[in-house]
């Protein structure tokens, strides 16, 4: 289990400027791009343009994303252990690119197949593309922790990463819908398969391009002491983390609070605002269900751009705690409204989205914390480990919310396409607030005890610099 790793350590260039950090922010957007693809029309196009039941799609998600949140720790291991002349991490970004592209392509490509045949083919290129967008992303995240030591720079990086993010799902929500229509409508396209498929080779080769561009601009600054790599240690010294446990549940229990509310949102304008409603805007029919979640994207990437200065002035626990604060108030004063109150219900869908957005950036800095806290404590850094943590608790809640957007939706009695009774429509209302304000107020209680403050960890920051300065 014992390998020795060529490490010598300290931060010798300068530290990232402008044009770094756009590059940083590209490999997210490229990430997002196909993300929020897969969140917002995977199911459909599995149902409706290739031909596979709900019920089997459902089973398959879960199935394959249990799967796949277990692979994120071997990445992270694997990205620990590997040593090139590009670094760590960043030579991910460039082998893996193409493989992300190509395999997007064929998840939602159509072969003419029979019906139990084309499930065992979304099973394999799902699970492909979900072990692809593992491979490229655990080691993006990671990458934070090695561009720079310095815990305010990481914030910015941070905010960076999740401005490029939600830019990127905002062209994603964009452009799919209208590529589609027009391969349908120009003849480029013989049938909405056909259609599907070239808007995705489209959407693939920037994709592959944005993580090119972030390999090429950016700079691994941070190595470990010399040490010898022991997975095993590695694991244990995880294992007596406080302050991993802690951000994990934080970060878990966030995430429940987005996906049940993302899931529950076109259930809420269907069937208990009403259906057929829209918004016109410069020409477009957007509707209210399609405006509501694009305006919580915008929503969410304003609390991303204001999380740094917040967290400088406060700190990173304040700023995430008092963000959970809020966004669970107003989700709990989501309940009383009221159909007719289309004012008030986007008002607070962007006040919540806000909010919620600044812990986005906060988490991913705090997970390079203690990446340094644990290297202060052992003597070992295990950066790909802790931040493969990060990616696999984003995935966990993901697959909680999203499990439990359906058994609530089932326990509530709901019906597709009937009228909704009380219960159901009650139910729904509290998938929109109360349910989702649990998710927040017991994201808090797992923050509480975090002991990482910033000023606890510039000190540490400087003790081990000295330390690497030290080892050359």
């Amino acid at each position: 289990m014992e390998q020795l790793t060529e490490q010598k350590t300290i931060q010798t260039e300068s530290e990232p400027g402008l044009k770094e950090k756009i590059s940083y922010g590209l490999g997210d957007a490229a990430s997002s791009m196909f993300w929020k693809i897969f969140g917002m029309y995977l199911l459909y196009f599995y149902t409706d343009i290739f031909g596979i039941s709900a019920a089997a799609v459902g089973t398959m998600f879960l199935i394959t994303r249990i799967w796949d949140a277990a692979n994120d720790p071997i990445m992270g291991i694997l990205g620990d252990k590997t040593n090139s002349r590009w670094g760590k991490f960043r030579p991910y970004l460039l082998w893996m690119a193409i493989p992300f592209g190509l395999v997007g392509v064929l998840t939602f490509w159509s072969p003419d197949l029979a019906q139990e045949h084309k499930i065992i083919y979304a099973y394999i290129t799902y699970s492909l593309m979900m072990m692809v967008y593992t491979g490229v992303n655990v080691p993006y995240s990671s990458l934070l922790g090695v561009m720079t030591s310095n815990p305010r720079i990481r914030t910015s990086l941070a905010s960076f990463r999740f401005i490029f993010a939600f830019l990127g799902s905002i062209l994603a929500l964009a452009i799919v819908e209208p590529l589609v229509k027009y391969f349908g409508e120009s003849g480029l396209a013989q049938n909405p398969q056909e259609a599907w498929r070239y808007t995705i080779i489209l959407v693939a080769i920037f994709v592959s391009t944005l993580f090119i561009l972030t390999f090429l601009g950016t700079k691994e600054r941070v190595k470990p002491l010399q040490q010898k790599s022991n997975i095993r240690q590695d694991l244990r010294d995880l294992a007596t983390n406080k302050a991993w446990f802690l951000l994990l549940g934080a970060g878990i229990s966030s995430l429940i609070f987005n996906s049940i509310r993302d899931g529950a949102s076109i259930y809420y304008f269907k069937y208990f605002i009403g259906a057929g409603n829209s918004v016109e805007f410069l020409g477009f029919s957007l509707t209210l269900s399609a405006t509501f979640l694009v305006l919580g994207q915008a929503s969410n990437l304003l609390g991303v751009s204001l999380a740094a200065p917040i967290a400088n002035r406060i700190g990173k626990k304040q700023t995430f705690i008092g963000a959970m604060v809020v966004a669970s108030v107003f989700s709990i004063v989501f309940y009383s409204l009221s159909a007719d109150q289309l004012v008030v219900i986007f008002l607070l869908q962007a006040i919540i989205s806000c909010f919620a957005g600044m812990v986005f950036p906060l988490m991913w800095s705090m997970y390079a914390d203690i990446a340094d806290y644990s290297e202060y404590l052992t003597g070992r850094r295990a950066t790909g480990l802790i931040f493969s943590s990060s990616s696999m608790s984003q995935k966990m809640g993901w697959t909680i919310g999203g499990a439990l957007s359906g058994w609530l939706l089932a326990w509530y009695g709901f019906e597709a396409n009937q009228v909704a009774n009380e219960d159901t429509l009650q139910g729904i209302k509290m998938m929109l607030s109360l349910i989702p304000a649990t998710g927040a107020i017991l994201s808090i209680l797992f923050l509480l005890p975090y002991k990482l403050s910033d000023q606890f960890m510039e000190n540490i920051s400087n003790e081990l610099n000295k330390k690497r300065n030290q080892s050359l």
